[in-house]
């Protein structure tokens, strides 16, 4: 028994490990189990926790602290890391649709706060734990807390609201998100893996019968259209070619052309005649086009290529192939010329069998070296991000600065990296197993802390006259506006349920939602949307806290 007393209840180091990796191991086991064809995967961790801490099993409390703390930045810092390389593109093209559901998300849910704290009779401290629990926003409860202090009010009350809704604001996202599939969803919502940003690229053949382009080499035709395309392949009298930039154009060419899919209109008009083939079908063998040319896809392994610029390299007029793409997690980018690589791209190289393989040398292309972990990026970024949280912001009006916190600082400074980190030549790839299992580790052990944290009021405050009445209004805060936005966003948007489901994450704060969401939809939609709005909308929700307790008290 002593032996077993030391293990599980004697406070130690060796004691917290095994405390949380069995609540961790309970968690992922019972998370698997469906109920009604649901599942709640990770986020049974939680309730694991919650269990744990109400039976009276505890770990010291600076342990509990920096586990909490390290599986947070650990798992936002990951996540900015792998959406890094491909956020800026979709910010340019699902930015906006994205942006302007997740900020209505965020006023309807405060909006209706207020409204239900005053029909209701519910202190405005209290509400706002409620509704910092509700959207699972610990940064925005700390910032509330500091802005009732200030105002000479106790902040316990909001604290206590905050633990209590707290789980139902996870269950209940996840809920919403269920249910929402299971009624609302149809199979033509749910795209494929990534599909939203294969969308990026479009490829279609021309024909030259615009008198205005004849005799005009290729470069003088992208410097004067100010448009991004490249042109892969080049027919001329039965004979395929790759086109260098100072080939001239001639009637009746035709030209492979890979560009956006709002730049077609405009190539249709420059070149004269598109042609009726469908070049974007996914089971196209582009190496049966023709027996001259073959397509292949190269990986970026050698370390002096990270940074580069595409065109420096000076591929095509050096040994006749084109890159016509550039694959990045899980975004299809342009292979334009000003493109800077990165370690892990995989391009498209068209040309022929000997050219490539000379290519393939300059590029790499051994799988084995990406492999080896790159820790080094990983444990700067993570400085980095923690420096960059605790900067505290003035906002005009608010007399207590404004921090990113925890969670918002090492999102940002990994997508920051995992975008502009190459141009410095950092290499900051890590490979998609190797970057899961970062994430997975440090929401487990997020989680596991967090309801160990809870467990130990959870049940005594339900018994309280208010418990009942403060988990109903948190319900309420966090199913309503999801279940709103969402069929907004889906029916009235059309956005792929995928993108849908982490919007909706991002935008209530809500990683262990995120999780379930990435188990059950296949693709990056999820992830990507989540750390584009994530961002934002954490920085209005710890503003906007602070306004409503300013203006109301």
């Amino acid at each position: 028994m002593e032996y077993l007393h030391t293990l599980f209840i004697e406070h130690s180091a060796l004691q917290a490990i095994i405390v949380l990796s069995l609540i961790s191991a309970l968690g992922v086991i019972l998370g698997r189990i469906r109920l009604f064809g649901i599942s709640f995967g990770t986020a049974l961790i939680f309730f694991v926790g919650i269990l744990v801490g109400h039976f009276g099993l505890t770990i010291d409390g600076d342990m509990l602290r920096y586990a909490e703390s390290f599986g947070l930045v650990l798992f936002v810092y990951a996540l900015g890391l792998q959406v890094g390389p491909g956020f800026f593109s979709s910010m340019r093209t699902e930015g906006i649709r994205l942006l302007l559901p997740s900020i209505s998300l965020l006023l309807v849910g405060t909006l209706l706060a207020i409204g239900m704290a005053y029909l209701c009779g519910v202190s405005m401290p209290d509400m706002a734990g409620i509704l910092c629990g509700a959207t699972t926003n610990t940064p925005a409860l700390g910032a509330a807390q500091q802005t009732l202090e200030q105002l000479g009010i106790d902040a316990g009350s909001a604290a206590l609201a905050c633990a209590l809704t707290y789980p139902l604001g996870v269950v209940g996202v996840i809920l919403a998100i269920a249910l929402m599939r299971k009624w609302f969803v149809r199979p033509s919502d749910l795209t494929g893996p990534d599909a939203e940003h294969r969308k990026n690229i479009f490829i279609a053949s021309f024909r030259v019968t615009n008198p205005a382009i004849f005799g005009k080499s290729i470069s003088e035709l992208a410097a004067e259209s100010h448009h991004h395309f490249v042109i892969s392949r080049m027919w001329r009298d039965g004979h395929v070619s790759i086109p260098t930039s100072d080939k001239h154009l001639a009637e009746h060419d035709v030209l492979m052309v890979i560009t956006t899919p709002h730049e077609v209109d405009a190539l249709r008009l420059i070149f004269g005649e598109q042609e009726a083939t469908d070049w974007n079908a996914e089971n196209i063998d582009w190496n049966k086009i023709d027996s001259q040319l073959i397509s292949q896809r190269i990986l970026v392994t050698r370390p002096e290529i990270n940074g580069k610029r595409l065109a420096s390299l000076r591929l095509r007029n050096n040994y006749g192939i084109n890159i016509s793409r550039v694959y990045r997690s899980g975004v299809q980018l342009l292979a334009t010329p000003d493109l800077i690589l990165q370690l892990g791209d995989r391009l498209t190289v068209v040309g022929e069998a000997s050219d490539i393989k000379r290519v393939e040398q300059i590029l790499g292309n051994a799988v084995k070296s990406l492999n080896e972990p790159n820790l080094v990026s990983v444990f700067i970024g993570m400085i980095l991000g923690l420096m960059v949280g605790y900067i505290p912001f003035s906002v005009p009006g608010i007399s207590v600065p404004v921090k990113l916190g925890l969670a918002g600082g090492p999102i940002l400074v990994g997508i920051l990296i995992g975008t502009f980190g190459p141009r410095l030549h950092m290499i900051t790839y890590t490979t998609r197993s190797a970057n899961m299992m970062l994430r997975a580790l440090g929401l487990d052990l997020y989680l596991a802390c967090l309801g160990l944290r809870s467990g130990a009021q959870f049940f005594e405050t339900i018994m309280r006259p208010e418990g009942a009445l403060w988990l109903v209004l948190g319900l309420i805060v966090t199913v309503v506006p999801v279940v709103l936005i969402g069929l907004y966003a889906l029916r009235r948007l059309h956005l792929d349920f995928g993108s849908i489901t982490g919007l909706l994450c991002g935008s209530m704060a809500n990683p262990m939602a995120l999780g379930y969401a990435n188990e059950t939809i296949e693709g990056d939609n999820p992830s990507v949307a989540y750390a584009t709005v994530y961002p934002v909308c954490m920085f209005l929700r710890v503003i906007i806290i602070q306004l409503v307790l300013l203006l109301l008290l």
